[in-house]
């Protein structure tokens, strides 16, 4: 897995754990995780369909804050608990904010991929909208290629929907809904 652990002076506050993962806020400090993450182009196949510049990175990571800033949401990063190894991403954005439905998504290094993290981080995120935010839906999507997000949504309860239009790949997404009681 691709390793970054915390200087000892930096020791992560986790805001939300769950058996393996722990979940804190994106700082501007963090543009080399961001950038392990979102500047891969495995990774950014799956979802935008292309590599991304450093340019559209930093902007990527500056949107999470501003999200969590003013929403109280972002695809939050996410590490493996005991030793801080960045694993990626998992959270919420914005999407139909009055009716209380957020759409749920996550984003892992390669090196983390196919362990179960991207089901235990869902989850936990879900739990945590249910309960702390009181969201009363999810929406979630995923490139047609990605059959691994696909089963996660499957895992966690969604529903298949339909599909999308998602302008950055030129495709449609399968999409998915999560109604919380």
């Amino acid at each position: 897995m691709n390793s970054w652990n915390a200087p000892a002076e930096r020791q992560f506050r986790y805001f939300l754990s769950s058996e393996r993962i722990g979940f804190r806020l994106w700082t501007a400090d963090d543009l080399p995780l961001a950038q392990k993450l979102w500047g891969d182009p495995q990774v950014t196949s799956l979802f935008v369909g292309e590599p991304l510049t450093e340019q559209q990175v930093a902007d990527r990571l500056h949107a999470e804050i501003v999200k969590e800033q003013t929403y109280g949401v972002q695809y939050w990063p996410i590490f493996e608990r005991g030793s801080d190894d960045f694993l990626g991403c998992c959270g919420l954005r914005p999407y139909k904010v009055p009716e209380r439905i957020y759409e749920l998504g996550f984003h892992l290094v390669a090196g983390a991929w196919g362990q179960g993290y991207a089901t235990e981080g869902a989850k936990a995120v879900i739990n945590y909208g249910i309960k702390d935010l009181t969201i009363k839906g999810f929406f979630a999507g995923h490139h047609p290629d990605n059959l691994g997000s696909k089963k996660v949504l499957l895992n966690c309860g969604f529903v298949e929907t339909g599909s999308n239009f998602y302008e950055p790949t030129g495709l449609f997404h399968p999409s998915y809904m999560l109604k919380s009681g």
